[in-house]
Order: C-alpha cells, then sequence, then structure tokens
C-alpha cells in the first residue's frame, strides 16, 4: 500500500473539471499538501495508508473557493456608513476611522475574524489589499490558507507608510519575507487611478515585471472616477493605464463597472483580468 497523509472520504466529489461532473462515493488522497489522487472510496481503501482519514458521509466535497479581491481586515468597520456613494463614504467616514484605529493589531485582530468567516464559507484563497500586509500574511500562514498579499501603494500618507518610498520599502520587505513560502503570494497594490500618479505607478511596473508579481488595482468603479479623470487628463483611467503599460495578463481590474464597447476589446486584447465586486457594487450603489 501507499502511504499518503490523509484520505478522505466523501458522498460525493464535485471537481471544477470536467465540468458537471459528480463522482459519488469518491475518496481524495493528500500527500505533503498536495492532491495525489481522486478514486472511488474501495480503491482508496486497498491502494493507500493513511495517518489521518476523515469519513464524510453526507457531504459533498468540492475545491475550496476563491475570493479575488479583498480588504479583509475591514470587517472590523462593517457596517460604518451605509448608503453612502463611495466617495462620500471613503473620504467622510472610511479614511477618517482608517486614520484613528488602524494599526497592526487592528488589522490582525481583523483578518483573524476575516479568515475564520472565509474557512466557514468554504473559500482557501484570496487576494487583499490593506494596510499592514504581515500580519495578514502570517495569519494566513497560521490558518494553512493561500494568500496574495498586496504590497500597497498611495500617494498620501497613512498610519501605515508616511510616503511613496516608504510603501515601496514596506511592500519590497514583504515580498522577500515570503517569497520562498508555499502559500504565500505577493502583488503590488496601487489602491486607485485618483490615489496614485504616474510616478509611482511607473516604478511598480518596473518592479512588477522584475519581480515576477500581479498589480491589483481599483479601476472604473464609479462614474465618477471616470468623468472626473476625462475632465483632468482628456482621457479615461483605463485609457492612461494603457499608456503606462500597466495592463496585460498581470494586471487585475477590480469592479470595472464602467465600460465602453472599445474598453471591452481592449481587455480582451491586453488579457487584462476583470474581477467582479457584485456585494460591493450593490453596498455603494457602484455602476447603478
Amino acid at each position: 500500500m501507499d502511504a499518503v497523509d490523509t484520505l478522505l472520504h466523501a458522498a460525493w466529489i464535485i471537481p471544477v473539471e470536467p465540468e458537471g461532473a459528480v463522482w459519488p462515493a469518491h475518496s481524495l488522497a493528500i500527500l505533503d499538501g498536495r492532491i495525489v489522487a481522486v478514486l472511488p472510496q474501495r480503491e482508496a481503501r486497498e491502494r493507500f495508508r493513511a495517518v489521518t482519514e476523515i469519513n464524510l458521509p453526507q457531504q459533498a466535497l468540492i475545491p475550496g473557493l476563491i475570493n479575488a479581491h479583498t480588504h479583509s481586515a475591514m470587517n472590523l468597520l462593517r457596517g460604518l456608513a451605509d448608503d453612502l456613494p463611495l466617495m462620500s463614504w471613503l473620504g467622510e467616514h472610511i479614511w477618517p476611522a482608517e486614520q484613528r484605529w488602524v494599526n497592526a493589531d487592528f488589522v490582525e485582530a481583523g483578518s483573524r475574524l476575516a479568515m475564520a468567516e472565509m474557512i466557514k464559507g468554504g473559500t482557501t484563497c484570496f487576494n487583499d489589499m490593506y494596510f499592514f500586509p504581515e500580519q495578514t500574511a502570517r495569519i494566513a500562514a497560521e490558518c494553512g490558507l493561500r494568500a496574495c498579499l498586496g504590497m500597497i501603494v498611495l500617494d498620501f500618507p497613512t498610519r501605515y507608510a508616511r510616503n511613496a518610498d516608504d510603501y515601496f520599502t514596506k511592500g519590497l520587505a514583504l515580498h522577500d519575507a515570503w517569497r520562498e513560502h508555499p502559500l504565500i503570494r505577493t502583488a503590488f497594490a496601487p489602491h486607485a487611478p485618483y490615489t496614485v500618479s504616474d510616478a509611482p505607478r511607473q516604478r511598480l511596473k518596473v518592479l512588477a515585471d522584475e519581480l515576477d508579481v500581479p498589480i491589483h488595482m481599483h479601476v472604473h468603479e464609479t462614474a465618477g472616477e471616470v468623468a472626473e479623470a476625462t475632465e483632468r487628463d482628456g482621457r479615461r483611467p483605463l485609457a492612461r493605464l494603457e499608456a503606462l503599460g500597466l495592463l496585460g495578463p498581470g494586471f487585475l481590474a477590480v469592479h470595472m463597472t464602467q465600460l465602453l464597447v472599445d474598453e471591452i476589446a481592449l481587455l480582451a486584447r491586453t488579457g487584462t483580468h476583470v474581477i467582479h465586486c457584485p456585494e460591493s457594487n450593490l453596498k455603494l450603489a457602484s455602476g447603478f
């Protein structure tokens, strides 16, 4: 018999591929943190000897869910300033609250709560953008979750960093600290076109290419954002990002509620990823 760490015997296993498949009375074998076999339960018991066997006689086993855009520790601000549009919500309530309350302890507590909720709901991987990502990375590693932690970039000072150089220094230190970890990755996380100017965007583009990490950014979240950028710059934010060379398979554009037909074609042509956030958009009436 082959030795494995864990055998999970489920009533059903429902894989992503092949699409629509449901495998009754199947088992999943795990060795060194990797799935090494999916097979009928009788065959699994004959073939494998496991340190741990878990029987799930009434459960369906599915791949872990992925949350592609999170601000995990912000769940401690849940319910603050509802029923407001984005810029009023941010400028009048969220940013002042963050300046007053957010520190490493806040992020540790909020991240721990968020990850408990993720595990309870079946989310095993998340892509996070928030201050003090060092804390979030540590908690994710403790919980055994996969996480991509944002190296935050902003034009203005916060309780996390004083200026652009400080944001980059802390972000690169985060990358170096976790680059060999099997579950933790990093991405550059410039907040949005209206909070990050061209100079740091150009700098992070060079660094992202050098380090082979993605870029994760709010883009075209509201009609107001697009209108203000067009009036100020003479072009829409997405066009500016294209001119800076940021669009491509390594760019994750979050929200994207304001798109023209030619912009959809641009995203397809460049292979840029769009992250849809329906609950956030509903909360802030973004795109409605």
